[in-house]
């Protein structure tokens, strides 16, 4: 199956000199063809009037280049027939609309290709004035991309860097952004961005739902508990989906009867104490305030509903190029640490451009953080995993506007 990746950009963005450098050092191995649509809009121009045929060059690199003439559909079939390439690179003209282009190629039909990445190449110094002048076709391009990579970022003040990438999310509020200068980033670093392979936020969310899966499991306790479902328990209790007997005090949901106070819900149970719980079918013989319980305690009960991570797990996460330093991250996250105002914070996460050129890479769980040095990456990425989460507040403290 042969990847097509459509990399466009506005007049002079940097297109060319990006496809070198993912030749280079993203493409090594691979049977690549670049194709060169220098004429416009797909259909539209009077360039592509012309008669069928394609122009093949081999490049330096090994790539083999194609100016395609006539029929875009069918030159495309005709350079997968030929050469069976691992990847076609497209590099339409650049005052050509992306979305024409993406169309383009999804409306042939070939069980041959599949559409990899669509990539729109922005100049950071002109992205302001070609947004006001050109804005039909200029704003196109950003719209419809995966992946925006911003060209001569290292000549833009760090305050414009960050007004450009505010404007482009503006049109785009999906799109991987690419602020680090393309001479600090290797290609693969690139090419994993435009095939977005992964999900800063996600990797985080998956790791808080293995850890709660952990404590899904069926065993029993002498001692305190705090896991779930299906066990026995002669200590405290603080787990999940529950059926069995108390005497003493619920605050649960559910389905019983009570000699003691009530202020629960949908009861069917009997209790020797206070109760204002959820949905229990059980007896207490101490104090619960647990919900759907399905196991026997001789102690204190404090228990939920058999959650999936996804209705306990909350993510905040952002890319910026905002630029920190060690003791502003390390304040951060004492104030993780110390205060409730930012919610229920179980897992931290970043790696940010530093103020002195160093990149900052940070990991936070309750109670401890590190912060060390790394490599740079494409942008940087911040996430924050946990319950309750105050976003805006979040911001504030990274200083996202």
């Amino acid at each position: 199956m042969t990847k097509i990746d459509i990399i466009s950009g506005f007049l002079g963005a940097g297109k060319t000199t990006l496809i070198k450098k993912l030749l280079q050092d993203a493409f090594q191995g691979e049977k690549v063809v670049l194709i060169e649509n220098e004429f416009g809009e797909i259909g539209i121009d009077g360039g592509f009037l012309k008669d069928a045929g394609i122009e093949v060059t081999e490049m330096n690199s090994g790539c083999i280049c194609c100016s395609l003439v006539g029929d875009f559909a069918t030159a495309l079939k005709e350079v997968l027939d030929k050469y069976e390439p691992d990847r076609i690179l497209i590099e339409p003209s650049g005052v050509g609309k992306l979305s024409d282009v993406i169309n383009a190629v999804a409306s042939i039909e070939s069980d041959k290709m599949i559409i990899n990445s669509f990539t729109a190449v922005v100049d950071g110094i002109k992205t302001k004035m070609y947004m006001k002048n050109f804005g039909e076709f200029y704003n196109n391009q950003i719209e419809h991309a995966k992946t925006i990579v911003i060209s001569r970022s290292q000549k833009l003040t760090d305050e414009k860097l960050e007004a450009c990438v505010s404007m482009l999310r503006e049109h785009n509020d999906n799109a991987a952004i690419i602020t680090t200068p393309w001479d600090d980033i290797d290609g693969k670093q690139i090419l994993s961005a435009m095939e977005q392979k992964t999900n800063f936020e996600e990797e985080l969310l998956d790791e808080a739902k293995k850890h709660l899966h952990k404590h899904e499991h069926h065993h029993e306790h002498d001692g305190e508990c705090c896991g779930h479902h299906g066990h026995e328990h002669d200590g405290e209790c603080c787990g999940h989906h529950h059926e069995h007997e108390h005497d003493g005090e619920c605050c649960g949901h559910h389905g019983h009867e009570h000699d003691g106070e009530c202020c629960g819900h949908h009861h069917g149970h009997e209790h020797d104490g206070e109760c204002c719980g959820h949905h229990h079918e059980h007896e207490h013989d101490g104090e619960c305030c647990g919900h759907h319980h399905e196991h026997e305690h001789n102690g204190e009960c404090c228990g939920h509903h058999d959650h999936h991570a996804d209705e306990v797990f909350t993510s905040w996460g952002v890319e910026t190029p905002h630029k920190y330093n060690k003791k502003q991250i390390e304040s951060i996250l004492t104030e993780f640490s110390k205060s409730d105002q930012y919610g229920v914070i179980i897992r931290a996460k970043g790696m940010v451009a530093g103020e002195d050129g160093e990149w900052i890479y940070f990991d936070f769980v309750p109670g401890e953080y590190e912060v060390r040095t790394g490599a740079p990456e494409y942008t940087g990425r911040l996430c924050v995993i946990g319950t309750n989460l105050n976003e805006e507040e979040i911001n504030r403290l990274f200083h996202i506007e």
